[in-house]
């Protein structure tokens, strides 16, 4: 799907036009290859800059070439309900040329979705370098966003653990431990394209937009920290948690185990008087209250001295 988008001075708003003109922005969500080819054609930008975007294990990098620069993020997104974790990342394309600026992600993305719906301020599709920052910077706080999420969902398992056995907490615990895991490398991978972008970039930017890019570089480094700060809590916590589960379930088959002890008792002394041949007591009209009172006088006592033992 390609959209066109053009900021409108006189209403602060961008507006939707048919045609690539100056100064505006090309938004690519899902592109066909006959999509592709017609952007690549029209504004004189290497298709491979466009297909980057679009496979799913490329990394975040920084290229430019004949007066065409690639920006290259991962974001974070909600998986489908099907999925295997809860978060995971993919690539974002940035694509600036000197009258144009080309987005290009393999799904819609709520960090876009917020510049189309107008809620970021100070946003013009001709600032160029301007626009890029901001992306950069409402990526770095949707990461955070839901890294917040990811932090109480994980505290909300918690207390199910804290009252059950079941391994269905402990294995959502593993999926957000994924998704950080995802968050982690990708938002380390960002980092490095920031610090090009600051240090050696091609891309030009105006001072008014140093503070801006600083920010960027802030918000994602807080948002590493507390990745990495929330998997590291995590796995501490799915440790314990194993070891508390394995100690629950040992703490059962040992009472098992001593209930069937105590159990089997019965079944020895029933059985034993149960013979076909002379036994005593046989002859005794009350043998069968002496035969149950003696079975269970011995469970009593094997009962007392598991419990002793702290078997019970």
């Amino acid at each position: 799907m390609i959209e066109i988008y053009k900021s409108n001075p006189e209403e602060s708003a961008i507006i939707k036009i048919d045609q690539p003109e100056k100064n505006c922005w090309i938004n690519l969500t899902h592109p066909s290859g006959d999509e592709i080819g017609k952007i690549a054609s029209e504004l004189q930008i290497p298709a491979d800059f466009l297909a980057a975007a679009l496979d799913e294990e490329e990394r975040p990098r920084l290229e430019y070439e004949d007066g065409v620069s690639l920006i290259l993020i991962d974001i974070p997104r909600e998986t489908e309900s099907d999925m295997p974790y809860l978060y995971d990342t993919l690539p974002l394309g940035i694509i600036i040329k000197q009258d144009h600026i080309v987005t290009i992600c393999l799904s819609e993305s709520p960090i876009i979705r917020q510049f189309i719906d107008g809620r970021i301020k100070s946003f013009f599709t001709s600032k160029k370098t301007r626009f890029l920052f901001l992306i950069l910077y409402h990526t770095a706080k949707q990461y955070l966003k839901y890294l917040r999420i990811i932090d109480r969902k994980s505290t909300e398992f918690e207390e199910v653990l804290k009252k059950s056995i079941r391994n269905e907490a402990l294995l959502t615990l593993m999926n957000l431990q994924k998704s950080l895991v995802f968050f982690s490398t990708s938002l380390k991978s960002n980092e490095i394209v920031l610090e090009k972008i600051m240090k050696s970039s091609p891309i030009q930017f105006y001072e008014e937009d140093v503070e801006l890019l600083d920010d960027v570089i802030i918000e994602n480094k807080q948002a590493i920290e507390m990745a990495n700060i929330y998997t590291t809590i995590l796995t501490g916590t799915m440790d314990a948690f194993a070891s508390i589960i394995n100690n629950n379930m040992n703490a059962i088959i040992k009472i098992l185990a001593s209930i069937t002890i105590i159990l089997s008792i019965p079944t020895i002394v029933t059985s034993f008087f149960g013979m076909n041949v002379g036994l005593p007591l046989e002859q005794n009209p009350l043998a069968y209250v002496y035969i149950i009172l003696f079975a269970a006088i011995i469970c009593f006592f094997l009962g007392y001295i598991l419990k002793k033992k702290d078997f019970l």
